[in-house]
């Protein structure tokens, strides 16, 4: 949710999608990367995602502010 807000914000400077994340999930935020013209990576996994992030779950969506 967070990403998704700031990608409709504007925030987003970079986003990177989970290749293994459920594509229900995935595929409405990168339409709206693709409207807002922010790139996206997706050659990472969840687990990968949520370790870079510092959590202890996985991760589907990432922005990078």
């Amino acid at each position: 949710k967070q990403s998704r807000k700031a990608i409709r914000d504007g925030r987003a400077k970079r986003v990177y999608l989970a290749c293994d994340a459920d594509p229900v999930i995935t595929a409405p935020v990168a339409e709206s990367c693709a409207q807002a013209e922010i790139p996206v990576e997706a050659s990472y996994t969840m687990a990968q995602l949520g370790h870079a992030c510092r959590i202890t779950v996985g991760a589907s969506v990432v922005a990078v502010l």
